[in-house]
């Protein structure tokens, strides 16, 4: 039989063990809790392309991406060209890697200029789940360098083949269904060709900066379909040529190692600074075109 005084130590045994061990539990709970709620929501986007821009996106550590990029030639001249369909085409072929968390780096061979163009992105935020940032954003960088020879185009440095391009994304998974990007964008140009007038007569060269402003977006139609649409807008007012602003709508299939893109806009370019300031096409001309996108990636 337990007596008074035994039953009383027990009972102090019992309380002094719920004191140490019940709020470490607790705490690990609430731990936990806001571990779940402060992790980074999940695709924001489904790939790291949309259309003609990068999304912020990347991937987890060990990544690896290819990229192939397809623009037919401008439906104005209709049925002569098939609505572009057998005029002339521009392609890229970029490769992506994610060597340490949040940062990819990648390069590409463009069709058009036989541009090479090598790229970094980093995620400097990512939206939490209930807690945390409450937007994601991401930095990206690109460096181009034009490879025709001489004799098709006279550089008079080495330096004058270079181009860039800086953009911020700020972007938000607002629901399970609808994603939203918003980007500022800096071109730069080390060179560019003096405008003529109809004599051949040298007129004066633009700015070598060109500004612009961008927003991409994301509607899941299915766990597999979605919505794509893309708009950018020239905020620089440059002296002889201004570029025409981009409208880009499309449907993306995704699986769990691919992205298909498919859609119409006007942006023919595959080098983001050539087309932020040097797109001649617009809606009103009649100068759109289809696209594809096509990404495959693995995870090592």
């Amino acid at each position: 039989m337990i007596n008074r005084h035994s039953a009383s130590m027990i009972l102090k045994s019992v309380i002094l063990v719920l004191l140490f061990t019940v709020p470490g539990f607790i705490q690990a709970q609430v731990d936990t809790f806001y571990k779940v709620a402060n992790r980074p929501v999940k695709n924001t986007f489904e790939s790291v392309w949309l259309i003609d821009h990068q999304t912020l996106e990347v991937p987890i550590k060990g990544t690896f991406e290819m990229d192939f990029q397809h623009r037919f030639g401008t439906w104005d001249k209709g049925y002569e060209d098939l609505y572009g369909l057998f005029a002339a085409s521009n392609i890229r072929i970029g490769f992506d890697y994610v060597p340490v968390p949040r940062l990819m780096v990648g390069f590409g061979i463009t069709k058009y200029n036989q541009l090479w163009d090598f790229y970094g992105k980093y995620a400097l935020l990512k939206q939490g789940k209930e807690d945390g940032p409450f937007l994601s954003l991401t930095y990206y960088v690109n460096a181009a360098i034009d490879t025709r020879s001489e004799e098709k185009k006279d550089f008079a440095e080495s330096s004058d083949r270079w181009s860039y391009f800086h953009q911020v994304m700020i972007g938000r998974k607002i629901s399970d269904k609808f994603s939203l990007q918003l980007s500022g964008n800096l071109s730069w140009f080390n060179f560019k060709e003096p405008m003529m007038d109809a004599e051949g007569v040298p007129l004066g060269t633009d700015q070598n900066m060109q500004i612009s402003a961008s927003a991409i977006a994301r509607y899941k139609l299915s766990s597999v379909f979605g919505l794509i649409v893309e708009y950018d807008q020239p905020i620089t007012d440059q002296e002889f040529f201004d570029p025409e602003s981009n409208y880009s709508v499309g449907l993306e299939l995704v699986t769990s190692a691919h992205a298909f893109q498919f859609f119409v806009g006007n942006y023919q370019g595959l080098v983001p600074q050539y087309n932020h300031t040097y797109n001649p096409n617009s809606w009103g001309d009649n100068q759109i075109l289809v696209g594809f996108n096509i990404t495959r990636l693995w995870n090592f």
